[in-house]
């Protein structure tokens, strides 16, 4: 499941439609039976719980290291730099360029010149900084494509 959600994308459990909620219960119940076996019983019911709970708990302790992190979680990337939408991200992310101007708007924004960068955060939530306000670098820390947001638009452009 973890594999299929990486290669997907983090979007596609960032916001669920009703379609994709169904889709996710759905798919639960298949891996669940295949967790089970054929006919589960109570003992294989809760091997099967305690099984994804130690599942959960190892995914937990592997966020702790930048390497364990890597392989559990997405990364989170620069979808538009400055006035700039970096259309590599979104595709490799499968992100649609109306999605960006929807979030934009829900953000407030009524201009492209108002957009300092809008990352594709881990979670798969969309985030939007407006200019103004310089970016301290750490902000962009690990996000894919920081290097494209202008240094304008940073708290130390010089460095």
């Amino acid at each position: 499941m973890l594999t299929l959600i990486r290669v997907m994308g983090q979007r596609t459990m960032a916001r669920l439609s009703n379609f994709d909620l169904a889709a996710a219960v759905a798919l639960g119940a298949v891996i669940g039976r295949a967790i089970l076996g054929y006919t589960p019983t109570l003992v294989a019911g809760a091997l099967g719980v305690i099984t994804l709970l130690v599942l959960q708990a190892v995914t937990g302790q592997l966020r702790r290291f930048p390497k364990g992190l890597n392989a559990v979680s997405n990364r989170a990337y620069v979808l538009m730099a400055g006035e700039r939408i970096v259309m590599a991200n979104l595709r490799r992310t499968h992100v649609a360029e109306h999605e960006i101007t929807a979030r934009l708007r829900l953000a407030g924004i009524r201009s492209w010149s108002e957009v300092a960068c809008v990352i594709l955060e881990l979670t798969g939530e969309i985030s939007v900084l407006r200019r103004g306000m310089p970016i301290e670098r750490g902000m962009l820390e690990d996000v894919v494509g920081a290097e494209l947001v202008p240094a304008a638009f940073l708290a130390d452009p010089e460095n």
